[in-house]
């Protein structure tokens, strides 16, 4: 990968809702870039952009495309400082700060961008505080993340984690019951979830691994009356989800 794709991959974030999150959120933007002659949101982001001072740049359709690294940036993109990654602390303190029992994902492996950002836009309309990856093997949060979040990787704490498994423990130790969603467990209608939880969701081929799957106080699972043995991650996340939200409510 050269330099120039690399930085594009770490900074750029595009697309109409990502790019209206960025500047609604305050995060610290460098730069925003607008396809010429672009209308309706993209006139809006321009006049947010100027109002809080950002720098804008006008560029052809395929100059566009070309910084973007993608003909998929619905005319705007923008540039932002290193993505601040939060901490599991940060997200027990966002609870915290709110008056809830902390409810979080964690994701054991995650490979696919578009995944990790549909999970973290579920996990942000259930109401999670926040979500925690994997540090290594896994997506991160790229523009691709982003934008499949509609922005909200922006906005929910995403932590890192070197070890999942042991990141389990310390929410455990905290009162934070953990219940892992792969196949051969519970029906996850059949299980309350009150109080202080957290969900953890497998990769996309292998789901939990073993020690994380051992962790967990509980494994639950979505019964499937077709012919596949489960859904995809990101639907299965959300699913489960929206379950444990009625329960919290």
């Amino acid at each position: 990968m050269d330099a120039k794709n690399e930085n594009v991959g770490r900074r750029l974030v595009y697309g109409r809702n990502p790019v209206l999150e960025a500047l609604a959120s305050g995060a610290d933007i460098d730069r925003v870039l607008i396809q010429k002659g672009v209308e309706g949101a993209g006139r809006k982001i321009y006049a947010l952009a100027k109002k809080a001072g950002v720098p804008v740049t006008t560029l052809e359709k395929n100059a566009l495309g070309r910084e973007a690294g993608t003909n998929a940036h619905q005319g705007v993109a923008c540039y932002l400082s290193e993505f601040a990654y939060a901490t599991v602390d940060d997200i027990l303190a966002a609870a915290a700060a709110l008056g809830e029992a902390p409810f979080i994902v964690l994701l054991d492996g995650i490979e696919d961008p578009h995944n990790l950002g549909t999970i973290i836009r579920s996990a942000d309309g259930a109401g999670v505080h926040g979500v925690v990856i994997r540090k290594n093997r896994a997506a991160q949060v790229t523009p691709a993340a982003v934008k499949a979040s509609a922005g909200a990787a922006l906005r929910l704490p995403v932590a890192r984690a070197a070890n999942i498994a042991q990141t389990i423990d310390y929410l455990k130790e905290r009162g934070v019951w953990v219940y892992g969603a792969d196949t051969g467990g519970e029906n996850y209608a059949s299980l309350t979830y009150e109080g202080a939880a957290a969900l953890v969701v497998g990769s996309e081929g292998a789901g939990l691994s073993r020690l994380v799957r051992e962790q967990c106080d509980h494994i639950v699972s979505i019964p499937m009356r077709g012919k596949l043995a489960s859904l995809n991650a990101s639907c299965a996340a959300a699913v489960v989800l929206y379950e444990m939200t009625k329960d919290r409510a």
